[in-house]
C-alpha cells in the first residue's frame, strides 16, 4: 500500500523555486518566460508547464529530448543557489522524520511529485529524505494523478496521497485515494497537518487512515 507524498510545501520548501525555472527556459529559448504566462498556466508538473508554455510561446509541444535539457538546467541552477553556503531550503522536520520512519518499518513510502526528476533527487537529499524512499518526479506526458497511479500500480489498495496544495487534492480524487493535507491551503473534510507537526502526528494519521500500518 504505497504512501505517496509530494514533496513542495508538504516536506519542506525551496523559495525562489520558480524564478530558477524560468532562468532555465531563458538558457534554452534565448528568452526568459514572464510571469504571466507562467501563472496561467493549468498543469501541476514541470512537464505540463514548460509543455504548455511550450506550446503558447512558440507554437509547438514539448518533445522529450528538450524536457531532459530543461531538466539538466534546472539542476545547474538549483546546484548554485542551494549548498551549504548559499540558501538553504526550509524544513518541515517533523514530517520528514515521520516520512523515514515509515521507510524504516518496511512500509512502500513514495515521493510523487511534480519536479523534474533530477530536481526532484536534489531536493531529496536537501531535506533529508531516506535514500531508501523511491522518486517519482515528473514524466513526459503524464499528469500528476499519472503519476500517482504509476507509483501505486505495482501495490494493492489502500492507498494514500499526502500534499498542500487544490491540485494534490484533485489529483487523489481522481486517483480515488485518500488525501491527508499538509498546511491550511486546502480545506476540506480530510485531516490536515500542520507544517511544524511532531513525527508522532504524521505517524498517527497514517494509522487512522490505513489501518494496519
Amino acid at each position: 500500500m504505497p504512501l505517496c507524498f509530494d514533496l513542495d510545501g508538504t516536506l519542506g520548501s525551496f523559495g525562489g523555486g520558480y524564478v530558477l525555472l524560468r532562468e532555465a527556459l531563458g538558457e534554452l529559448w534565448g528568452e526568459i518566460p514572464g510571469e504571466a504566462a507562467l501563472w496561467a498556466c493549468k498543469g501541476s508538473t514541470d512537464w505540463e508547464i514548460v509543455d504548455e508554455l511550450s506550446r503558447t510561446l512558440h507554437g509547438r509541444p514539448l518533445d522529450e529530448a528538450a524536457y531532459a535539457a530543461y531538466d539538466e538546467a534546472c539542476l545547474t541552477r538549483f546546484r548554485a543557489a542551494f549548498h551549504p553556503e548559499g540558501r538553504q531550503p526550509s524544513v518541515h522536520q517533523g514530517l520528514v522524520e515521520g516520512l523515514n520512519t515509515l521507510a524504516a518499518q518496511g512500509l512502500p513510502v513514495w515521493l510523487v511529485s511534480g519536479n523534474t526528476p533530477r530536481i526532484l533527487a536534489f531536493k531529496a537529499t536537501c531535506l533529508g529524505i531516506s535514500p531508501e524512499v523511491p522518486l517519482l518526479g515528473s514524466l513526459p506526458h503524464h499528469d500528476r494523478a499519472g503519476l500517482i497511479r504509476h507509483a501505486m500500480a505495482a501495490a494493492p489498495a489502500p492507498h494514500l496521497y499526502v500534499g498542500d496544495r487544490p491540485h494534490d487534492r484533485e489529483a487523489a480524487a481522481r486517483v480515488g485515494v485518500p488525501f491527508l493535507a499538509v498546511g491550511d491551503a486546502v480545506p476540506g473534510p480530510h485531516p490536515i497537518l500542520a507544517p511544524d507537526a511532531e513525527a508522532r502526528e504524521l505517524l498517527a494519521h497514517v494509522a487512522r487512515l490505513l489501518p494496519g500500518t
